[in-house]
């Protein structure tokens, strides 16, 4: 298996791409052949000359693409299976959870599914993890746009006309995404207070020089890929009890929490932003999952009755889709080498391998991960 297609994303608000020319070159110089779809490096700063100078070949579609692949990558699920070859193997964020009917199309059509969500947050597999590597450019990007839409500076400033106040910003949910949004709200000089239902990341918070929110919720915990535990009605409630106090002094409150298949936790509902400041600003990352934030919408931003902005946080890191695509296609490139023999110069797939028993979703005309059999 070394005949790989490089898709072009039909989703208009999709500006990434899953190989950068450096990495095709690479790939092409270990033996892998590589067909490009015409456009797909556009939104992302990459022409098809820059591929075609990589080595490339080029399509004019992902359905002209797909014939005689071994391999098909792309950033999005795809819209349907049609055109994909029996015995491809096929990599992308599939949704899992949400997307049976396709994962049940992938299996009759044999084709083997890679689910990006899925990979393990293991070490050996810490540069193949999407996950980490787009939500941290997300918590980045949450930062800066909620401080460009802020009616006041985020620094202290000591001036002749007087000392300006640092702007507070309150994150919630410290994972990757979080613990991004607090550097970088800190480097911008705001004082940062943060929370999350998993104590262990207290010292990661504190490191950053953040100030860590303790709020009593009894017995916590992550799960098995490092997400934290959903949590019972009597625990958000007392959570958004004890946020709310945060929430009313903050100017800016940015929201990441997600549970990995599931609806988004509501933590913020209207009686809170109604008791917020008039120009404060609140991030909901999780609106495409529910939202954490009453009232925000999908790629859209909101004003309530007393000035609050919820501002859509959804994929933000297609804001900055040059590095985005170069951290993702790291991720990938990983991927492929990881499981490339030097000997035979095949990529082989290995269905006993751990990361694999992690991500394969379809193989050999059926389901075969447990958790979707």
């Amino acid at each position: 298996m070394k005949k790989i297609l490089l898709c072009k994303e039909n989703d208009p608000h999709e500006t990434r791409t899953a190989l950068i020319p450096d990495d095709v070159k690479r790939l092409i110089q270990m033996g892998f052949e590589i067909t490009v779809v015409k456009g797909t490096g556009q939104k992302s700063g990459f022409s098809d000359e820059d591929y075609t100078k990589a080595g490339a070949k080029l399509a004019n579609s992902n359905e002209e693409g797909y014939k005689g692949k071994d391999i098909v990558l792309r950033i999005l699920k795809p819209e349907s299976v049609k055109g994909i070859e029996k015995g491809t193997l096929h990599l992308s964020y599939l949704d899992p959870f949400n997307e049976k009917k396709l994962i049940d199309d992938m299996a009759k059509a044999d084709i083997s599914a890679i689910s990006l969500e899925m990979i393990p947050r293991t070490t050996i597999a810490q540069k193949m993890d999407v996950q980490s590597s787009q939500t941290s450019l997300a918590g980045y990007c949450a930062v800066v746009n909620a401080a460009a839409k802020l009616p006041k500076v985020l620094p202290m400033m000591v001036t002749p006309s007087g000392t300006i106040n640092p702007a507070r910003v309150f994150v919630i949910g410290v994972g990757v995404a979080g613990l991004q949004a607090i550097a970088t709200a800190k480097r911008l000089g705001a004082r940062v207070d943060a929370f999350d239902t998993r104590p262990t990341v207290e010292e990661q918070v504190k490191s950053l020089g953040a100030n860590f929110v303790k709020i009593d919720l009894g017995e916590m915990g992550q799960t098995s890929q490092g997400y934290a535990k959903e949590l019972t009605p009597e625990q958000i409630a007392k959570q958004q009890e004890a946020q709310a106090k945060v929430c009313e002094r903050s100017d800016i409150v940015i929201t990441t929490a997600k549970v990995f298949g599931r609806k988004a936790p509501r933590l913020i509902k209207k009686d809170v932003l109604d008791r917020m400041k008039p120009g404060a600003v609140v991030v909901d990352m999780a609106v495409s999952t529910g939202g954490n934030v009453e009232g925000s919408k999908l790629y859209e931003d909101v004003v309530t009755d007393n000035g609050v902005i919820i501002m859509s946080g959804d994929m933000l890191e297609r804001r900055v889709p040059y590095d985005a695509s170069k951290m993702l296609s790291g991720n990938f490139t990983a991927f492929l080498t990881h499981f490339y023999s030097k000997d035979t110069k095949e990529f082989e797939l290995k269905p006993e391998d751990e990361i694999i028993k992690g991500c394969l979703l379809t193989n050999n005309g059926k389901i075969v991960h447990e958790r979707f059999c």
